[in-house]
């Protein structure tokens, strides 16, 4: 890899580190998160800001800038979600009465693409465009179990769980996880990331069989329980299955 790209992939690197859990960061601490020396957080810090892509937001810190916001908007207009795949996603989330989410993978995170209210009076939800992290929940373990990823980054895993509020050796942990989500064809998650939600998710596959995204419901952990469990992962399966079958190809798999 040549230094142009790795400084490309570094810039890009601090950049994913800014989400809902972390939207501001002083060098310091984006230094210690990213493991690269502080000479080298400076300037790449410095060049983002005069691009706009981030900006100061107090003495020392620093958030995403408004250069993004051009980008945000021809990628809202780049990235509509088809109407039988919205249907699928309603479908789902009146089946199971719980929400139901649409993600796909951004580098170490997942983006919540599009949602489906569910019919509960009690819900967790994820807002649309909110980036978390993969170390935790069930989509995160689905979207790792694309054959692809890690190919062409075998410590994804390693790197994923380093971010993690976990013990050390955590990664051993998430990649059994992810092995068990390959064989089972879906994913299960009982307070990885918040206490007290579950989740269901499993893969939406292009036809050659590349997972471009996840599809799962999400709510209190009571309600997911031994007796309700069989019917939310059906549920899941075969709303990924339909979407799946509407030949959309997602936005995230190269």
């Amino acid at each position: 890899m040549s230094d142009g790209v790795r400084s490309v992939h570094r810039a890009l690197d601090l950049l994913e580190r800014f989400d809902d859990e972390h939207p501001a960061w002083t060098l310091a601490a984006l230094t210690h998160a990213s493991g690269l020396p502080k000479t080298t957080v400076l300037r790449l810090v410095t060049t983002l800001e005069q691009r706009g892509l981030v900006a100061a937001s107090g003495p020392g810190r620093y958030a995403i800038g408004p250069g993004f916001l051009r980008w945000s908007r021809l990628s809202s207009a780049s990235m509509e979600i088809p109407p039988a795949v919205r249907a699928a996603m309603g479908k789902l989330a009146a089946d199971s009465g719980e929400t139901a989410n649409l993600y796909i993978r951004v580098g170490r995170t997942r983006v919540c693409l599009a949602q489906a209210q569910g019919s509960s009076s009690v819900r967790h939800t994820i807002a649309v465009g909110s980036s978390l992290p993969l170390w935790g929940g069930a989509a995160s373990k689905v979207l790792l179990t694309d054959p692809p990823v890690l190919e062409a980054d075998p410590s994804l895993i390693e790197e994923v769980a380093i971010d993690a509020p976990r013990p050390d050796g955590y990664a051993k942990t998430l990649r059994a996880a992810v092995t068990e989500a390959a064989g089972r064809g879906y994913a299960v998650s009982h307070g990885e990331r918040e206490l007290g939600a579950s989740g269901v998710a499993a893969p939406v596959r292009r036809s050659d069989g590349r997972v471009v995204a996840a599809i799962g419901v999400g709510g209190p952990s009571p309600r997911f329980n031994d007796e309700r469990m069989p019917s939310y992962v059906n549920a899941v399966r075969r709303c990924a299955e339909t979407i799946s079958a509407t030949g959309w190809s997602g936005f995230s798999a190269a």
